[in-house]
């Protein structure tokens, strides 16, 4: 590692303060941040660290809507109780991210915030209709995905919390590489009260993205029978060491149809 300097902020306004300071980058859980620093792909010239701002952790129910702590860790949104009951979709995804190491470090708003286009939160914020609540405004998930590792959020904010709109069904279903557990593929399918959301992670080469033949299929008729000889073009998408694009293609179209028997 190299010198910076460390800030560990006990607020919000502390964190802003900190965040002022020229070059410095948020630590959310570290999962993305420490690695690309130790291989010098970044090098900031300073931390601020939000593990003590306790304002940013927690999970509670706001009526029709789940409202989680950008710094509540990935273990326990899988855990929690109220989690469980009204998104388990969103529980099941969280203890599925990566191994327990990683989960007990990584934070829900750190993973939004990174945007990483292989990450599973994407995905569960843009088919449920996410808004995601920061020291300054409230930016719906249609809106705040930008592209790879690209959000709508500005230099000097900070993700509050995250705002779900509990869905009437819902269910995630990714194809995990199996050394990170990242997805090669993961498709969230919600069923909700304006109609049915699909979003993909893990395939588009500009990050996660909408399907709207499968939402207008689904709309129509929720089932997986619904999907049979629909698919997305390939054109566009990831291709790698790991999977081509028409293998990509060929996932979204069984993961999509996996999930909504799931969510059925």
């Amino acid at each position: 590692m190299y010198a910076f300097t460390y800030y560990h902020p006990t607020n919000v306004a502390g964190a802003l303060a900190d965040l002022a300071h020229e070059d410095a980058k948020l630590l959310a859980g570290g999962q993305t941040l420490i690695p690309t620093m130790k291989q010098r792909l970044a090098a900031p010239a300073a931390l601020v660290d939000l593990r003590k701002v306790a304002e940013l952790v927690g999970v509670s129910r706001d009526g029709d809507a789940l409202e989680i702590g950008a710094m509540t860790r990935h273990a326990d949104v899988a855990d929690s109780s109220v989690v469980q009951a009204a998104i388990p979709a969103l529980a099941s995804l969280a203890g599925h991210i990566g191994d327990a190491a990683v989960r007990n470090r990584g934070t829900i708003g750190g993973s939004l915030a990174n945007n990483d286009p292989a990450a599973d939160y994407p995905a569960a914020a843009l088919a449920l209709g996410a808004t995601f609540v920061t020291n300054k405004r409230r930016i719906a998930a249609d809106h705040y995905f930008k592209g790879l590792f690209e959000t709508a959020l500005e230099p000097s904010e900070i993700i509050t919390h995250v705002r779900f709109p509990v869905p009437q069904k819902a269910a995630y279903v990714k194809f995990p590489n199996p050394a990170s557990r990242y997805a090669l593929v993961g498709v969230f399918v919600a069923k909700t009260a304006g109609g049915v959301r699909v979003a993909v992670t893990g395939a588009g080469a500009s990050g996660v993205f909408r399907v709207k033949s499968f939402e207008d299929a689904l709309n129509a008729n929720f089932s997986a029978a619904a999907l049979a000889g629909l698919s997305v073009p390939a054109a566009g998408l990831n291709a790698d060491i790991h999977a081509d694009s028409d293998y990509r293609a060929h996932l979204i179209g069984v993961l999509a149809r996996r999930a909504v028997a799931a969510a059925g």
